[in-house]
């Protein structure tokens, strides 16, 4: 069997990424995508890699996953997260689930451990607890900017879908030297949004979507809009017809917007290692490490190209 060379790439949310956030943006998503390959060249599998470059993102406060997150409504975190696997189709996601670091792993053990694949709220917690997963006091998951933002949203003038434009959901796509294909995304949804609110990230097929028969795909942006379409399959669903990741990616992207006036952005590989990442928005980091080479990006067009010993000795970028 002729090795696959591996693949990763990673997404760190589609939007509109302010200025003074920008490096540590590109930073962060380099630094998931070094990690991430880091798994597969030893061999590991697209499942630990992929959640290995979300688990970096969720670390990293400059993104809308883990720590860093937005808040609700009442001010506090309320996260979201998927994984799957793409050469059983198993995949586990929990949804509005608190005082956690990182919901990914929380989500890998409900694909590992149990016979379901989406838990929820009290009883993700009750599951993390029987799992001897710390719980950490909420607080420690909110940054000065989330809270800033949430106050602002607040005022009786704001308009909150103007804040919603920075988004900043994470995730990851990969093929190992097996030729398997996993997906992870990890997100702490709308800033404002209502308790209880979930949004596309954990929802099979709308977040993100695994299949060794066509690849994989993650995906950020506007929730409702992406599960309106159910993003992550139609991507798939159009590789399957013959597109390249690239002209699938469009072509999905492109039917959300006209459809559902909807913008997003999307990581995709297919089961030869051909990898694509596209967006509507105005933005989305984005970095992917194939043949020893990093590629990144956050502006349309942009993609700056790195040997992987560079990247290595200057710690990411």
């Amino acid at each position: 069997l002729g090795r696959m060379k591996p693949v990763i790439v990673v997404h760190g949310g589609a939007g509109r990424i302010f200025k003074e956030r920008e490096e540590g943006c590109r930073a962060g998503t380099v630094r998931a995508a070094l990690r991430g390959y880091g798994v597969l060249k030893r061999g590991g599998s697209a499942i630990d890699a992929v959640e290995e470059a979300v688990q970096s993102m969720e670390d990293d406060p400059h993104f809308n996953a883990g720590c860093g997150s937005v808040l609700n409504e009442k001010g506090e975190v309320e996260m979201d997260a998927i994984i799957m696997d793409g050469k059983t189709l198993d995949s586990g996601a929990v949804s509005a689930v608190k005082c956690i670091e990182n919901p990914i792993k929380l989500a890998r053990l409900v694909m590992e451990k149990t016979k379901h694949m989406l838990l929820t709220d009290q009883g993700a917690h009750l599951f993390a607890q029987a799992m001897g997963i710390p719980e950490v006091p909420g607080e420690k998951l909110i940054t000065e900017r989330s809270r800033e933002r949430w106050k602002k949203n607040l005022e009786p003038d704001s308009n909150p879908g103007e804040f919603q434009k920075d988004l900043g959901t994470v995730g990851a796509v990969a093929i190992d030297s097996e030729g398997n294909v996993a997906c992870a995304t990890s997100t702490g949804g709308l800033s404002n949004k209502l308790i209880g609110r979930v949004g596309d990230t954990a929802c099979i097929g709308s977040g993100g979507y695994a299949d060794n028969h066509s690849g994989a795909t993650s995906t950020t942006g506007h929730g409702e809009s992406i599960m309106k379409v159910v993003l992550a399959r139609l991507i798939l669903y159009h590789m399957e017809q013959g597109m390249s990741p690239e002209v699938a990616a469009d072509t999905a992207l492109d039917y959300m917007k006209t459809r559902v006036g909807g913008l997003g952005g999307v990581i995709v590989v297919n089961k030869a290692g051909q990898w694509a990442a596209r967006f509507s928005t105005k933005q989305m980091a984005w970095a992917t490490v194939k043949d020893d080479e990093l590629r990144y990006g956050i502006y349309a067009g942009e993609e700056h190209v790195k040997s992987l010993g560079d990247a290595l000795a200057s710690g990411g970028l």
